[in-house]
């Protein structure tokens, strides 16, 4: 009956993975290969979590 009042994990890692991909581009599009790549890899470990649990 209240399952819009449930939470749902997905969406908040979804939300962390769009942030940490934006922050990724702004690092890349400044000059920052290494920040850059070290936001991706946050990113994809992120995603991993999100596949992880859409499978569960």
């Amino acid at each position: 009956m209240f399952s819009f009042l449930k939470f749902n994990p997905i969406k908040k890692l979804d939300k962390e993975y769009g942030v940490l991909l934006e922050k990724a581009m702004q690092a890349q599009r400044g000059g920052d290969i290494k920040r850059y790549s070290e936001l991706t890899e946050q990113a994809e470990a992120v995603k991993a979590k999100i596949d992880e649990a859409k499978s569960a």
